[in-house]
């Protein structure tokens, strides 16, 4: 992953677009397989700098690995650090879902138990 930790606010943002979807599961589909730009421009139809592009911003959450072979970088999806996103949101709705047990009108829990 990266030396800081990112917020689960940038990695919504970074997966909720569309195109970087189609990336993640085709990426994710083929966990054997490994691809250069070219194979994912041309399995998702769009341009090699937009994937490019997208490529970059999936790297900078930690969710690639990059694998440079000659004049050529091949991505793979970096599981482990998929798995400590996966936690962090099963965490976040886990604490999104429980009552607060102090009061009903309680907005945020004065007693820092919620």
């Amino acid at each position: 992953m990266t030396d800081r930790p990112v917020s689960m606010t940038n990695v919504f943002k970074v997966l909720g677009d569309e195109t970087r979807g189609k990336i993640i599961k085709m990426l994710a589909s083929n966990a054997n397989e490994v691809f250069c730009v070219s194979d994912i421009a041309r399995k998702i139809g769009i341009s090699q700098p937009a994937v490019s592009q997208h490529l970059r911003v999936l790297k900078s959450i930690g969710l690639l690995y990059a694998n440079r072979k000659g004049c050529r970088v091949f991505y793979t999806i970096n599981l482990d650090v998929f798995q400590e996103y996966k936690n962090r949101m099963d965490e976040m709705f886990k604490k999104a879902f429980k009552k607060c047990p102090h009061e009903f009108s309680c907005n945020v829990c004065p007693h820092n138990k919620c």
